[in-house]
């Protein structure tokens, strides 16, 4: 007899409530949960796909150990002895640095993904950090440092109230969006027009999102830091700066006019490739509009000036008085945010706190660029270990950083590995060890890190769907066993480390003034704890100390989980409200319009107002039924237009004499790949555009349905050469290229 649960849906950022369709164990189906209170039955064809993507018959049932040159099926207590056995000589004999730690993008759509990480990290006390933040969003997370002294207090825009929005390299009708958590993005772009805003789409490719727009603007690739600078001048020059209710809370406007003052429409034109009038068109319609809001992702992240271009939109909010107020772009309150300190001066934000030994390559927010694993690995020199050993959670380095190659070779030259994957894939397939996670039917499913960046304050909790299956391990239990094997404490209960957690977490909170539980016994509140596992109990923990919870009996009507529990389909916690100064934490204690580093950064913008790529550039390119390289295995979300192919503009293939559908060579500075033409107009010419998380063609790897139509690996036309300076992301896009006919 089939029956139905709820799930919140993991396979992207929208986090759409699900109902599921059960056969016994087996998802059958799944639709939209109506009741929801924040996606309202919205879905998507990831979302639909849940059944396939849950049931998948590559994903992995038992852990792997390599015995022998070869991955074998071993125990779980195999497996776990392997690790420590592994790792602790590296650590023990190298130090903590020469065991690196991957993170990727699904972690952070996992609980176990954001609550063992920064545990496993702690114990181990390694710099050799890397994430796939720095191959995507760390250009938001520093310039949200630098201006607000909290690299995580990112603006997002109040979707459902504004009166105008200016989207710049995103395209969330295909990506659901980003860095913006909200579900049915179309339906809130399409309701933004019916009340008679307006949509304005910068992007050098003609994308789904540009065709709802009301004005697509086909800028030139990697220039999106000169445009806004551009804007920024033309509302200082014709006085239409007004930062109304936020003139108290900020400090460096002077210096900011100044530091425009040589980025006028005419002097950027050229680069951009947009006509003088149209920017200045672009600043006058931001400071006119009754609420308005600047949005920028991706495409504007992942360029030479990403962090310079993620200032800049917040600069524009700010002077258009658009920041922190309904309509604008607001900062969103989690339920499971720390307890909000008072207002007031805090620690700020550094870069560069150290550096990768090849390259002398800054942190930022305590990672090192994942471009720079490769040589970090294979390259000795006389100062600090080598990474010897890696600790891969949920990550694909091998397809999603750039020059792939090189890191194959180098993760095979690893004293040992780990990797926590469903499944063997073109970078698990290296590891000593593979751990694998149960399918998401089978975990339970809270959203830490996408409730602080959605566009309506609300919580919503699932437990797993269906039992785990026998012989599996919850993701919990295995992540907690990592850190325990890691750590020199393998054997140990794994309800140990929630139980630390637990501990140390309350015992700070008791000593903190403006903590609802200050000066009361910690061990009475972890007492008070309720939930059937130990993430559940660090859960409740959370929510009761959380900026809308019960504080452990202070506010009776507070959050607690055995409250959400009672309200399967979420609890609604109101718009998004204004919130400063609280979230500022810069030594200043107001948002710094000019920070040091930006600053000096400018000169290198200025330059690019002169120096730019010649012939095609290379950009990429999502797909609505895609999320980097994790689900090309499923039928149902491969095929149609969701190929692997290079967009080029009839122009450009005329002229190179390329035909549609014929094969074509794309050579960069870390290789070339070969990849069927689509010719289209819906590129920019001079633009070509591959897709990101392809090239399943390497062997090893136990990618059935991906492997019949690999694609190529678009990465693998970089050579880890170009960053962003201040944040070490990857300059992923604007690249230069050389196409040929292949023959």
């Amino acid at each position: 007899m089939s029956r139905t649960a709820l799930r919140i849906c993991p396979l992207c950022e929208a986090t759409c409530g699900l109902t599921l369709t059960l056969e016994g164990t087996r998802v059958t189906g799944a639709r939209g949960d109506r009741e929801d209170v924040f996606s309202k039955g919205f879905i998507c064809p990831k979302g639909a796909s849940f059944a396939a993507v849950d049931s998948d018959p590559d994903r992995l049932r038992t852990p792997l150990v390599r015995r022998d040159g070869e991955l074998r099926e071993a125990t779980w207590a195999e497996a776990f002895d392997a690790v420590a056995a592994g790792l602790r000589p590296v650590v023990e004999g190298h130090g903590p640095d020469s065991v690196g730690v991957v993170l990727g993008n699904p972690n952070v759509h996992t609980v176990a993904g954001a609550l063992y990480p920064p545990v496993l990290l702690a114990g181990l006390r390694t710099r050799s950090l890397f994430t796939a933040s720095t191959v995507d969003q760390m250009p938001k997370h520093v310039s949200s440092g630098l201006l607000f002294g909290d690299a995580n207090a990112i603006p997002v825009p109040d979707l459902d109230h504004t009166d105008h929005l200016l989207l710049i390299g995103a395209n969330p009708l295909e990506s659901n969006g980003s860095l913006c958590t909200a579900p049915d993005f179309p339906g809130r772009l399409k309701a933004l027009k019916a009340r008679g805003g307006h949509l304005t789409v910068v992007d050098p490719r003609r994308t789904r999102t540009a065709k709802l727009a009301d004005r697509h603007l086909a800028i030139r690739p990697g220039t999106d830091a000169l445009l806004l600078a551009a804007m920024a001048h033309t509302l200082f020059a014709e006085d239409l700066a007004d930062l109304a209710h936020l003139a108290p809370h900020v400090q460096g406007l002077d210096e900011l006019r100044e530091a425009m003052e040589d980025f006028t429409p005419e002097a950027v034109s050229e680069a951009c490739d947009l006509d003088a009038d149209v920017i200045r068109t672009l600043a006058r319609e931001l400071a006119a509009a009754p609420t308005a809001a600047v949005y920028a992702r991706i495409g504007s992240c992942t360029v030479p000036h990403g962090t310079l271009a993620s200032w800049l939109v917040d600069v524009l909010n700010i002077l258009t008085g658009n920041l922190d107020r309904p309509g604008g772009a607001l900062f969103p309150q989690a339920a499971t945010d720390r307890t909000p300190r008072p207002a007031g001066p805090g620690r700020g934000f550094a870069l560069g706190r150290w550096h990768s030994r090849v390259r002398q390559l800054p942190e930022a927010k305590g990672e090192l660029p994942l471009s720079a694993l490769a040589e970090e690995i294979d390259t000795a020199t006389a100062e600090g270990e080598p990474v010897r050993a890696l600790i891969v959670v949920a990550a694909n380095p091998v397809l999603s950083a750039p020059d792939g190659d090189r890191l194959d070779k180098a993760l095979d030259s690893l004293d040992f590995m780990v990797s926590v994957d469903p499944y063997l894939n073109e970078t698990s397939r290296h590891a000593d060890v593979v751990l694998p996670p149960p399918p998401p039917s089978q975990s339970p499913h809270h959203d830490f890190a996408f409730n602080t960046l959605a566009v309506r304050n609300q919580v919503r909790y699932t437990r797993p769907a269906v039992p785990l299956e026998p012989g599996r391990m919850a993701e919990s239990e295995i992540l907690a066993r990592l850190v325990l094997a890691a750590t020199g404490m393998h054997g140990a209960d794994p309800a140990a480390v929630d139980a630390m957690v637990v501990d140390q977490t309350l015992g700070k909170a008791v000593q903190e003034k403006h903590s609802p539980v200050h000066g009361r016994d910690p061990r009475e509140l972890a007492a008070q704890l309720t939930g059937e596992t130990g993430p559940e109990r660090r859960l409740d923990m959370m929510l009761r100390l959380g900026p809308y919870g019960d504080g452990f009996g202070a506010r009776p009507d507070g959050l607690t989980l055995a409250l959400l529990l009672a309200h399967p389909h979420g609890i609604d916690l109101g718009p998004l409200r204004p919130r400063l100064p609280q979230p500022l934490k810069t030594v200043s204690g107001k948002a710094e319009l000019l920070p040091e580093p930006i600053a000096a950064d400018l000169p290198r913008l200025r330059q690019a107002l002169r120096d730019r790529p010649e012939g095609l550039v290379l950009v990429g390119r999502r797909h609505l039924r895609s999320n980097n390289s994790w689900m090309h295995n499923v039928p149902a979300l491969t095929g149609g237009s969701n190929r692997c192919t290079l967009h080029i503009h009839p122009e450009d293939a005329a002229r190179l004499g390329v035909r549609d559908g014929a094969e074509v060579r794309v050579k960069g500075a870390g290789g070339e790949v070969v990849a069927p033409a689509e010719i289209t107009d819906a590129v920019r010419p001079g633009v070509v555009s591959l897709p990101h998380g392809w090239g399943h063609d390497r062997p090893g790897t136990r990618l059935g349905h991906a492997a019949t139509a690999p694609g190529v690996n678009v990465n693998q036309l970089l050579d880890g050469s170009l960053l962003d300076p201040l944040s070490g992301n990857a300059v992923l896009n604007g690249v230069p290229v050389q196409l040929a006919a292949s023959l």
